[in-house]
């Protein structure tokens, strides 16, 4: 951990953390809830209202919109010197069903502002400046997430995006166009940036608890995530015991073994079971069907590797002891990812030269960064919220907190796109 050292901005660019608030709480209204939370969930009217107000308020600031086929959208200003390989800023407007107001889109507003005061003060860098909302990045209606990163950085192919349901039926691709937010540039063309900045909330309460203002992150954890099947038959829920083949009693032992082997593989292991359907979901029958999520997460890519091992060894002795079939299918696969080491120097410098006291740390979260990392120069940045409590409508931060993010984003991001000298 280290604290911030003397204070000196790269630049006099004039930010202004009272607008980077206020426009928090304009998006927060788009999908506001009565418990003060937002529901924006991606390729809905909401969030395609949100769209057009990020749109006409980043064209305000000189930027020029570019909208690609998985529906990105990348809000550009012209640098001097168009050769040079663009830097990015972006995170996403979209939100989970009870999300809260700063999830992604403290990212996106933080990147509107730098565009707002770089157009209020006249200032022009040598590469352009590219302003990020990613398509889907929650995967709360359409999984998995960060769908609009996936595709740009070629780990989704596109028709596999556009193709995706959700769980009324209703088809990615032919959402993107109800709302009117499908382009046709190619989000492949991504894979060019120069480097990406994204700045996020912790959604942990470790910068909270230690004091501090600003987390550089210096890599993602892995993730392993799971579909789990468990298949038995169908009985009267006043038959005997000992004859039943019940799915919902296999279930109840593999499930309660996530978390006990999370905690046995150390405080850097995470197990979450987040969905669950049984069939025939009646009262009085032992069900036939039980359906499941893992999702599974560690610091140590080899612990992450024995927690799967364990689960599915797991699964095979309750199968053969209760006359089961359990399957235990990967679902979805996110390897440990560093950051590009230059940028992450690059923010630490920033938080040092701005006196924001502040630590390195790892993220055992997804994000669009995370994808990025692994075809670009990429880094993010973490600011405190209160409790680490996020993907809840109770989620919180302070104006102070934010605007301490932003600066840093900015020195950053103007130190690597070069600001200009006047003409």
């Amino acid at each position: 951990m280290v604290r911030g050292g003397e204070t000196r901005m790269s630049t006099n660019l004039p930010l202004s953390g009272a607008r980077l608030w206020d426009s928090l709480m304009e998006y927060a209204a788009i999908g506001g809830t009565p418990k003060g939370g937002c529901n924006r969930q991606t390729l809905t009217d909401l969030d395609g209202e949100a769209r057009t107000l990020l749109q006409r308020q980043a064209e305000a600031a000189g930027a020029t919109l570019t909208l690609d086929r998985v529906g990105n959208m990348l809000l550009t200003r012209p640098g001097r010197n168009p050769a040079r390989p663009v830097v990015a800023i972006g995170s996403h407007l979209d939100t989970q069903p009870t999300g809260g107001k700063f999830d992604g889109v403290l990212g996106v507003l933080a990147g509107l502002e730098i565009l707002r005061a770089m157009q209020d003060a006249g200032i022009e860098t040598e590469a352009p400046v590219m302003l990020i909302n990613w398509t889907n990045e929650e995967g709360a209606r359409f999984s998995p997430p960060m769908m609009g990163s996936g595709a740009a950085m070629g780990l989704f192919t596109e028709a596999e995006v556009l193709a995706k349901t959700d769980p009324s039926g209703a088809i990615f691709g032919e959402e993107l166009r109800r709302i009117g937010w499908q382009g046709d540039a190619d989000p492949a063309a991504l894979r060019g940036l120069g480097a990406y900045f994204e700045l996020h909330i912790e959604q942990g309460p470790v910068l909270e608890k230690e004091g501090l203002e600003i987390g550089v992150v210096t890599h993602a954890v892995a993730q392993r995530w799971y579909d789990v099947t468990i298949e038995g038959e169908e009985s009267h829920g006043g038959g005997l015991m000992a004859y039943r083949h019940d799915a919902m009693a296999g279930a109840a032992p593999l499930i309660a073994a996530v978390e006990e082997l999370a905690l046995a593989s150390g405080e850097q292991g995470r197990g979450t079971v987040g969905r669950i359907q049984v069939y025939p979901d009646s009262r009085n029958i032992c069900p036939s069907r039980v359906w499941f999520s893992i999702d599974t997460r560690h610091g140590d890519p080899a612990k992450l590797d024995w927690i799967r091992d364990e689960l599915q060894a797991r699964g095979t002795r309750l199968a053969a002891e209760r006359g089961l079939r359990i399957a235990i299918e990967e679902f979805w696969h996110s390897p440990e990812t560093p950051f590009d080491p230059a940028l992450v120097q690059r923010l630490e410098d920033a938080a040092k030269r701005l006196g924001h006291p502040y630590r390195r740390m790892p993220t055992g979260i997804g994000h669009d960064a995370v994808y990025c990392a692994r075809t670009v120069p990429a880094a993010m940045i973490f600011c405190p919220c209160h409790g680490g409590i996020s993907h809840n409508e109770a989620e919180s931060i302070t104006p102070a907190w934010a605007e301490a993010g932003l600066r840093v984003l900015a020195d950053a991001v103007l130190a690597t796109a070069g600001v200009a000298p006047p003409r």
